[in-house]
């Protein structure tokens, strides 16, 4: 849908009051637009499945002042798929700031993290990557991490396993690295928190110095909370302004600052960051990214070896 397909569906779904329809980036499984309803700023975004936009609406209840996220307004059929409109979040995404003002926005990204594992999951269950209904398949937090290799997993990326064997990078690197999980899976707790698992890719916007909101929750799991902190430490080589800052220390000193014992912390990150790998040697195999499934593999082989 371009932008007049877009502008005249929400005159048709949402009435007159739509205004200035502008097209925003783009994300892996949706397309999103900017726009004012009766003056108000909204977004809508377009998918082929309401999945993600289901899950979204979930986790903006669970939203407080240290964890920013905006509100679902509304879900519904559109050209293609689903339509989901919400407040618009204004700020500079944590992928774009230099390493100064990563550093200043640091705290607040931890009181964001603390905000979350704070959260209230006793009414779901399960362990892993929940849907709708706020529940999640597997009955360990090891048995959702190990599930990885399986390909019924990905349903949002079929075929993974084959394109991976058949990449110009091979397979060679999943399975030391798959090896390598069935290991550390066993020194990490069966702890359900809410995970982002996303915390990059423009879903973490920043006003000032501190977290304005958290976005597309798409791929939140329950589990434990420092996968979050894995996912951040392990892509931070991917973001040069950010040499220097070390993600997994700075975290270890915010812990130990506000009081909270955090066993096997080392341990726990490598079984995440090895876990990250797997997930994005997938992901990368399924788009055909062979540059980046190159790279993906070597720093994940990096972490499983050091």
């Amino acid at each position: 849908m371009d932008i007049a397909e877009v502008d005249q569906f929400l005159r048709t779904h949402l009435g007159d009051g739509v205004t200035d329809v502008q097209s925003l980036r783009d994300g892996a499984w949706s397309r999103a637009f900017s726009f004012r309803i009766s003056g108000q700023a909204r977004v809508a975004r377009f998918s082929a499945t309401a999945d993600d936009f289901e899950k979204d609406r979930v986790a903006a209840k669970y939203a407080s002042a240290d964890l920013p996220i905006p509100r679902i307004f509304d879900i519904s059929r559109a050209p293609g798929g689903f339509c989901a409109v919400s407040e618009r979040a204004f700020g500079d995404s944590l992928d774009d700031l230099d390493g100064e003002r990563m550093r200043r926005v640091l705290p607040s990204l931890f009181a964001t993290l603390d905000a979350a594992r704070a959260v209230d999951l006793s009414t779901a269950s399960g362990y892993g990557w929940w849907d709708a209904s706020g529940n999640a398949p597997h009955a360990t937090w090891a048995a959702a991490l190990l599930a990885t290799a399986d390909p019924a997993n990905a349903t949002k990326i079929p075929g993974w396993r084959a394109a991976l064997d058949q990449s110009p990078t091979g397979s060679a690197a999943f399975v030391e690295t798959y090896a390598r999980l069935e290991q550390l899976v066993e020194m990490v707790p069966n702890t359900r928190y809410l995970v982002h698992s996303d915390m990059l890719n423009h879903n973490v916007l920043v006003e000032g110095d501190h977290v304005s909101a958290v976005l597309d929750w798409g791929n939140a799991m329950a589990g434990d909370f420092l996968y979050d902190i894995a996912l951040i430490d392990f892509w931070s080589p991917w973001y040069s302004a950010w040499n220097g800052i070390s993600i997994q220390q700075e975290a270890a000193r915010h812990y130990a600052a506000i009081g909270l014992d955090v066993p096997r912390y080392a341990e726990r990150i490598r079984c995440y960051q090895v876990h990250i790998g797997l997930d994005h040697l997938a992901y990368n195999a399924f788009m055909g990214r062979w540059d980046e499934l190159d790279r993906v593999a070597r720093h994940t082989l990096a972490v499983v070896r050091d």
